[in-house]
């Protein structure tokens, strides 16, 4: 199969679990900011659960909820997608890894980094950081945790190749 062949055969953009994937991608960031500006606004989430800090926990809740749904609905299309021969060698399974490596240790550090009331809007909620965060990885880059969960995506596909069924060639 030549590597022009093998690059036609990208995902079929109209098929429905790669459209859901695509779709969960999108809405989880537009959720949160639109919810944390209205917060933001408002005080509404803060009225209606009694607390700042109750709120900003039921929004997190939420977050992780759409977060989990958005990472099975990856899988599902990843799963979906025939396995590439052009990628399907030992050595992109481990940059796949390394890269899934690099992704987590982004997304945990700027975790510890912000804790949990800062790395969930926190800020739009009125709990505000003592000072600016700028130690790792925040010293190194803007918005680490996007970042890192972009690389854990990106490792996952790569790594996902290995467990696939070969794509079937005609000849």
């Amino acid at each position: 199969m030549s590597v022009l062949d093998e690059v036609l055969q990208l995902p079929e953009l109209l098929e429905p679990r790669f459209c859901v994937a695509v779709i969960a991608i999108l809405f989880n960031p537009f959720f949160w900011n639109v919810v944390g500006r209205w917060e933001h606004r408002t005080r509404g989430l803060t009225r209606m659960f009694g607390s700042p800090h109750v709120a900003c926990y039921s929004l997190a809740t939420a977050i992780l909820l759409l977060n989990v749904y958005r990472s099975h609905s990856i899988t599902v299309a990843i799963k979906a997608h025939p396995r590439s021969v052009l990628i399907d060698r030992w050595e992109v399974f481990q940059v796949g890894v390394a890269i899934m490596g690099a992704g987590s240790l982004l997304v945990l550090s700027s975790f510890l980094a912000l804790g949990f009331t800062g790395t969930f809007l926190g800020d739009h909620f009125g709990i505000l950081m003592d000072k600016k965060v700028e130690c790792f990885p925040f010293n190194l880059m803007e918005n680490p945790m996007y970042w890192g969960s972009t690389l854990n995506y990106l490792g996952l596909a790569l790594i996902s190749n290995k467990t696939r069924p070969a794509r079937q060639t005609t000849d």
